[in-house]
């Protein structure tokens, strides 16, 4: 009994005093969110990334250094602008000490992204290497640093660089296990620095990236002309800037920016964007739209400037100012005062465009009213299937839940890691609910094939029982606000049937949700193919290279075996492939990829094209084989 009480003791040995190294590295969520390892665009070393380039752009703002180079080498992330430079008595300071910074001068400073001086300080923490330069009035300084250790202090110097700063780092792998760069996450990011600043230019690995018409550019790129209901509407003004149009897909695609800093999870300036477009839409038609109508199937971005800006956490992805600045006016008011004007100015100078975009509202109101017997019934067949039990395994977390026994760092950590897996047939789902984290992981079966849904209307969604029943589990019949998990995960056989559900799950979220695969959270989940084994090891291969090399390395005939399908793998052997060192393929439609041409192509009608494409990458592989043999 003496020694349980032990384990609860709280006296002066119980308080701990740590450095400003030792706590980032003890709690990294709480300064760049989730680890992950870069098959999610919001993981670690993504914010790393940010962290840094946040200053670049920051200088570029005031006036200071109109380019950036970014070069990518394997895990090596090197950063130089050519703003002013790091004054070189602080180099050390500004990237080891906290709370060290010029941004707590807010007037110059006033409308920066980083506020709290904590940024570059995380990634020197986090960092296997870290190492600054400071170009300044042709001196520079520099220092380097390992896991925030400083190991070297240059002496100043003479120098010929421009003025800047140079920073180099690689992420420490002891904390992003396994961690990979995807370059389609990192083109968003740096297209997104430069539809916010005009006229900068960012070099990456010898690409370039500029914008001249800031968000009209990004929607641009973000749509096809083809299929947008009227031309996109572009207004600006000071401190806020918009852009606007309806296309035919299902849904809302808003992306939301403050100082430069894409907000992934919205926050005021979203929400009042929101319902100041819906209030001005029906004082202009003079008639009570619904507001799902109104915003059904709009493509839309805005950005605003606000004087020291509140985020909801250090990763910045969602706004909680309520204000423009202090004293000033309420976020709503300012948004809404800008619509009020400037966008219902437009609507009655366009009356083309105005036209168009009320015959849409009304097109969504119809479909919804078609809808709504429809969806009464099916909502009483999902309760009555009793989908908790029969086809739904939960997790205890939810990612929009409260955790009430939790703090908030430990919430933020959780629901980041709320998953669901989609898989087929009962061994397959057995399998991964008995070796999941129960926490964190849920398990949604499929019956069978589910309905190719390409071409077909929102009703196939309630009158499908699959369909209907996933949509439940996953919360998004009204959108993605109340989505539940965070990572939706397909998990099927890597077989020709596997893959064809696959595509056929991927064709019903891209017709009916493709916010889902916009935003992100959609991924393929990566099995081992092949086990071999001997008496002393044991090596999972995802692929024949790997299983070739394994065969090298155990020699002496060792056994192999190919897995034909999930529920071939053990219980015990799976939980290896969902645990820490899970494997997922992230879902990302490339930029200027319209959704329709993309399921036209591969779920629609044998076309042509598709066939030629078939026959032609026949004759690749067999060609390989030919080499191979």
């Amino acid at each position: 009994m003496a020694e349980e009480k032990d384990l609860f003791k709280y006296d002066e040995d119980s308080i701990k005093s740590l450095d400003w190294r030792e706590h980032i590295r003890l709690r990294p969520g709480m300064y760049i969110g989730k680890l992950g390892d870069g098959s999610a665009p919001d993981d670690g070393i993504y914010v790393m990334i940010k962290e840094v380039l946040d200053n670049c752009v920051d200088e570029h703002m005031m006036g200071y250094g109109k380019h950036i180079d970014i070069t990518i080498e394997a895990r090596t992330v090197t950063v130089r602008d050519y703003g002013r430079g790091i004054p070189l008595g602080k180099v050390v300071d500004v990237v080891s000490k906290i709370n060290t910074g010029a941004k707590y001068d807010s007037k110059a400073f006033q409308k920066s992204v980083g506020l709290n001086g904590v940024g570059t300080k995380a990634v020197n923490a986090l960092s296997n290497n870290f190492k600054v330069e400071s170009f300044r009035e042709g001196r520079t300084k520099a220092a380097e640093f390992e896991k925030g250790i400083l190991v070297k202090e240059y002496k100043e110097a003479a120098t010929q660089e421009t003025n800047g700063t140079l920073v180099t780092f690689i992420p420490d792998d002891t904390v992003f296990r396994n961690f990979h760069f995807i370059h389609e996450y990192l083109d968003n990011l740096l297209w997104n620095y430069c539809y916010l600043n005009a006229g900068l230019v960012i070099t990456f690995n010898n690409k370039r990236y500029v914008s001249k018409n800031g968000l009209l550019d990004l929607l641009k790129r973000k749509t096809n002309e083809d299929e947008l209901r009227y031309p996109i509407i572009h207004l600006k003004g000071e401190d806020i800037e918009v852009a606007i149009t309806h296309n035919n897909d299902y849904g809302e695609d808003i992306f939301s920016f403050v100082n430069g800093q894409y907000t992934t999870q919205g926050g005021t300036h979203q929400q009042a964007f929101r319902e100041a477009f819906v209030k001005t839409i029906r004082d202009f038609y003079k008639k009570d739209y619904e507001a799902a109508d109104i915003r059904q199937s709009i493509v839309a971005a805005v950005a605003v400037r606000v004087q020291e800006p509140v985020f909801e956490s250090q990763t910045k992805t969602k706004l909680g100012s309520q204000y423009v600045s202090e004293g000033g006016q309420s976020m709503k008011n300012f948004i809404a005062d800008f619509f009020a004007k400037e966008l219902d100015n437009f609507l009655h100078r366009n009356q083309q465009t105005a036209e168009a975009l009320r015959k849409r509202i009304e097109q969504s109101e119809k479909e919804r009213k078609e809808l709504s017997g429809i969806r009464k019934l099916a909502n009483e067949r999902a309760k009555k299937a009793n989908l908790h039990n029969k086809k739904l395994r939960d997790c205890r977390s939810h990612y929009n839940d409260e955790l009430p026994s939790k703090n908030k760092e430990e919430f933020i950590v959780t629901k980041n890691k709320t998953t669901i897996f989609i898989t087929e047939g009962d061994s397959a789902s057995g399998s991964i609910t008995k070796s999941r984290n129960v926490e964190t992981q849920a398990v949604f079966s499929l019956r069978g094939k589910p309905l190719n849904c390409f071409g077909l209307t929102k009703k196939v969604v309630y009158e499908n029982e699959e369909f209907n029943l996933l949509q439940h589990a996953l919360n998004i019949e009204d959108g993605l606000e109340d989505l539940r998990y965070k990572n939706i995960v397909i998990a099927t056989d890597a077989d020709v049937d596997g893959l064809h559900i696959r595509l056929l799950l991927m064709t019903f979220f891209l017709q009916f949700f493709p916010d889902l695969v916009k935003q992100q959270h959609v991924f393929i989940l990566e099995t081992p193919l092949f086990r071999v084994r001997n008496k002393q090891e044991t090596i999972y291969c995802y692929d024949e290279t790997q299983k070739q090399a394994a065969v090298k390395k155990l020699g002496s005939k060792p056994e192999i075996t190919r897995f034909k399908g999930l529920g071939e793998i053990s219980p015990e052997e799976f939980g290896k492939f969902i645990g820490d060192d899970i494997r997922l393929q992230p879902v990302i439609l490339e930029q200027g990829e319209h959704i329709q041409n993309l399921l036209e192509y591969f779920m629609g009608k044998n076309t042509m094209e598709r066939q030629e494409f078939i026959i032609e990458n026949l004759r690749v592989e067999l060609d390989l084989v030919e080499d191979t043999i």
